[in-house]
């Protein structure tokens, strides 16, 4: 055991011959470690930095024999003690399968554990795909790839594709007005239009934060009924369509239901009948029914100190996520973009379409796609994350190749593992990147120095109530600390920050504001996709 101090890393030297592939992990028991690895020349080969706690899986290849350094910093002001332990040193294999076992043996904890699938295509075909670990751990049942997984996010750029199909067809024009075919929700004056739910710029409030705010645990049964009844009683925006992009939930649940209108079916069953069974996928569906039973399904988990627990899901909503697919189905939609079975030319360009700002600048989000360059090379890319799931879908258009990366273990990384694995197919076309220098951010401005002690906490005690959510949380103070509780939830410390200012886990950052006699009248709640969310004192 080796305990970290605050800026100040320690330095492992192993003595290794080249061409070697080298793997192990950093047990991170309270300390969040980055794990660095340097050539004999200085140069850095390697860098580490996944989940806060367990293990900080590493891997290398040597180059050249000599001794090798391998570096534990502190990730930002933290300290703790962890544990390193080098789990093995192997030749590097020269088969592409092989080095994928190797690259996924070198993150898997050895025993019955969850784990991912794989798959990789190209030129049409599916060159690898194998599944690792388990899908079910009460019943040992492996992972293979025919094995269906949750992909949360994932699932976006098949709700984007309804609506391009949609409008190819035209059936909706991309510029419609939302409220044409969702008149339930509140006229914020200015229009927002499909074509900003899809990039994420119409400034509506995300509905797992909101739902969360609302008193609601992300495990607890949650329809799309209830998400449109939420979102109907918004009254603001967290910014004017077309501003600005900030990722949000809402538009795609959104898209869905507009699916469900301008068709008269179900989401589920029009891409099912339109998408899925034209592809021959199977194996996959919108899930929308919590209760549904569907076969070969990986269930979810989280590592806890000497094993794991299960991480609960029960989506009865689709559209921003509850696709389940396999690796295998999903190589079969990375096909459909160069040959098209369903869709068409028109379509296809809809789907490469990046987003115009207000401002004139363009963003990289396309439609349920994030476009950029890799190493030279064009690629679209979505990752996806709920509960225990965690999920990447990775192509490379002008190499005619994907890669598809499942997991049931939260701390998995699974864009960190797909780009990994694309290497070993296409190392040969990518392009050493520039290193770039990266300006220093500015200095924030001087302001007077905020006493926490100073702050009279008994001014704040009372019951605030958000209209929008049709919630409450009354504030207190237990033990010198203001506390917020909710019927719903644990305790909430509410720390002081600034003059009128407070932080609270997920409501975000609370702003009281005060009425002419100075007493306070209420708090805005603002957590990153929710903006000056109302609370007033009751």
């Amino acid at each position: 055991m080796s305990t970290l101090k605050m800026h100040v890393a320690d330095t492992f030297r192993v003595n290794l011959r080249g061409g070697v592939f080298v793997y192990g992990h950093a047990d991170q028991v309270s300390a969040d470690v980055i794990v660095e690895i340097y050539s004999p020349d200085g140069r850095r080969i390697g860098s580490f930095d996944g989940p806060a706690r367990g293990h900080e899986s590493f891997n290398f290849i040597t180059s050249q024999e000599g001794v090798h350094r391998i570096v534990v910093a502190p990730f930002n002001e933290n300290s703790g003690d962890y544990t390193l332990l080098v789990r093995g040193a192997e030749p590097k294999a020269t088969d592409p399968g092989r080095r994928i076992e190797q690259i996924i043996k070198s993150l898997m904890e050895p025993g019955v554990s969850p784990g991912l699938t794989v798959a990789v295509q190209q030129d049409g075909k599916i060159v690898y795909s194998q599944g690792f670990g388990y899908a079910n751990l009460e019943y040992n049942i492996e992972n293979t790839p025919a094995t269906i997984f949750h992909v949360a996010s994932v699932s976006k750029q098949f709700t984007a594709f309804a609506i391009a199909m949609l409008a190819d067809q035209g059936k909706l024009k991309l510029t419609d007005d939302i409220r044409k075919y969702l008149p339930e929700l509140h006229d914020f004056g200015p229009v927002i239009t499909i074509d900003h739910l899809i990039h994420h710029t119409s400034g509506l409030r995300d509905q797992w934060s909101l739902l969360m705010m609302a008193g609601w645990r992300l495990d607890d049964v949650i329809t799309d009924k209830q998400i449109m009844r939420l979102v109907s009683k918004q009254k603001e925006l967290n910014f004017s369509p077309g501003d600005e992009m900030l990722y949000c939930n809402t538009g795609f649940t959104l898209l869905a239901e507009i699916v469900n209108r301008v068709t008269g079916e179900s989401f589920a069953d029009w891409t099912k009948k339109n998408i899925f069974e034209p592809l021959q996928m199977k194996r996959t569906l919108f899930y929308v029914d919590h209760e549904m039973i569907v076969e070969n399904r990986a269930y979810s988990y989280y590592q806890i100190p000497g094993g794991y627990k299960k991480s609960v899901l029960s989506f009865a909503n689709a559209g921003a996520t509850s696709l389940f697919t396999t690796v295998e189905d999903l190589s079969r939609w990375a096909v459909n973009f160069e040959k098209m079975t369903v869709g068409n030319s028109n379509v296809m360009e809809m789907m490469k379409q990046c987003f115009v700002l207000n401002n004139g600048d363009t963003i990289r989000y396309a439609f349920g796609q994030a476009f950029e360059k890799y190493k030279g090379l064009n690629s679209y890319s979505h990752g996806g994350a709920d509960a225990g799931y965690r999920s990447h879908f990775l192509r490379f258009p002008d190499q005619h190749f994907s890669v598809s990366v499942f997991s049931n273990l939260a701390s998995f990384v699974p864009a960190q593992i797909s780009y990994e694995l694309a290497g070993v197919y296409l190392d040969d076309e990518f392009m050493e990147e520039e290193k770039r220098e990266v300006p220093p951010p500015p200095a924030a401005p001087e302001e007077p120095a905020f006493d926490p002690a100073s702050v009279i906490l008994t001014d704040f005690v009372g019951t605030y109530y958000s209209p929008e959510l049709e919630t409450n949380y009354t504030l207190t103070v237990v033990n010198d600390t203001l506390t917020a509780r909710h019927q719903r939830h644990d305790d909430i410390k509410v720390s002081p920050v600034r003059t009128d200012g407070f932080q609270a886990a997920f409501l975000g950052t609370l702003q009281f504001t005060r009425g002419a006699n100075r007493q306070i009248t209420g708090f805005k709640a603002s957590n990153g996709r929710v903006r000056n969310l109302v609370f007033n004192k009751e």
